[in-house]
């Protein structure tokens, strides 16, 4: 089922205030039952593969204010899923009526599960009992900083707010070949000629700024490029993850049985490029008022960021190889704490 921009903008107009719901996936690598269960599916943690590190699964203890600045700072959201594997903070009260508790067990078939790839939790979002057609979703490392309306994530038409700009991908790491596969997908499936043709004015906006530099260099090039990812809280439409099964149920069934990372997983950009590619955005500059802060070089900026409250959203990307861990997550959480002082509703 696809949803046209119109029909979009028509559902949007018929309703006197748009719903929005939060989704955010977590997990508590410190579970006993969780370990067991990822030693029997994998053997142990590998520190030295970062896509099996520990890094990828540890909890820092900073879920609270990820409430907090949902609460403080976007209090207008519907509903919050928060997603695990059974697990929840034994802080957390369940009784609040906007948390929806969602084990991956209510919405990925069983035949997948357990998977320790976050990929697959992604690929099944829609499936999310009660989810709202328009909803954000949240990596556990992706916090609210200030204050952040609905307007940051979705336009007066009921579009989401996105930036549509290519980047170069050449690496050679997981995550980059990853992105490759989707390119390939979203290539068979779309004429990138014709979509930047339709779509000229969401395409070279000019709130991109020199973003788009490489956009515009690669205008005659006939294939499309990998999508610049602000790595951030990213909208979504629901219709969006039916239109990309219809077309590519093969493929996302065949990637989710991989329990864990893979060279040929897809991700959910390829949800988000689909959604651009539909024409189902709206131009935003979404790096005016997001931040990535790899704690591996950057602790002492991101530490300022959250003080000073420079972004709507920050991300505090984790590393194995951050020196003097424990020192940067007592700064973090410190400057968390002197923007975040009060419990939310969500905490015992």
């Amino acid at each position: 089922m696809n949803h046209s921009n119109g029909q979009v903008a028509r559902n949007f107009k018929n309703n006197k205030a748009m719903d929005i719901d939060f989704v955010i996936t977590w997990v508590d690598m410190n579970d006993p039952e969780w370990k067991k269960s990822f030693a029997k599916a994998k053997g142990t943690i590998d520190n030295s593969q970062n896509q099996y590190s520990e890094a990828r699964f540890r909890d820092y203890g900073f879920l609270k204010y990820w409430f907090r600045g949902v609460e403080k700072f976007a209090p207008w959201v519907r509903k919050i899923h928060f997603v695990t594997c059974g697990q929840k903070p034994e802080w957390l009260d369940t009784s609040n009526p906007k948390l929806h508790l969602v084990n991956h067990s209510d919405y990925i078939p069983e035949k997948y599960l357990p998977t320790f790839n976050s990929t697959v939790l992604e690929f099944y979002l829609d499936r999310i009992p009660g989810l709202a057609e328009h909803f954000v979703y949240f990596n556990d490392d992706f916090y609210l900083t200030s204050p952040t309306g609905p307007d940051r994530f979705f336009a007066p038409n009921g579009l989401p707010h996105d930036i549509a700009v290519f980047r170069m991908n050449t690496g050679l790491s997981l995550w980059s070949k990853t992105l490759r596969n989707n390119v390939r997908l979203i290539n068979r499936h779309f004429d990138k000629k014709a979509v930047l043709k339709r779509d000229h004015d969401k395409w070279f906006s000019p709130v991109y700024g020199s973003k788009a530099n490489l956009t515009r260099l690669f205008r005659a090039y006939g294939k499309f490029l990998t999508i610049r990812i602000p790595h951030n809280a990213q909208p979504y439409l629901k219709s969006t993850f039916a239109s990309v099964w219809d077309a590519c149920r093969p493929e996302l069934e065949e990637a989710s049985t991989h329990t864990f990372r893979s060279e040929t997983d897809l991700t959910p950009e390829l949800f988000r490029t689909w959604q651009i590619c539909k024409s189902d955005f709206e131009p935003y500059n979404t790096y005016k008022d997001t931040k990535m802060f790899p704690l591996m070089v950057k602790p002492k900026q991101a530490v300022e960021a959250i003080r000073e409250q420079k972004y709507k959203l920050v991300c505090i990307n984790d590393s194995v190889h951050i020196r003097n861990y424990e020192q940067v997550m007592q700064n973090l959480e410190a400057a968390f704490q002197s923007i975040l002082p009060d419990k939310s509703s969500f905490e015992l």
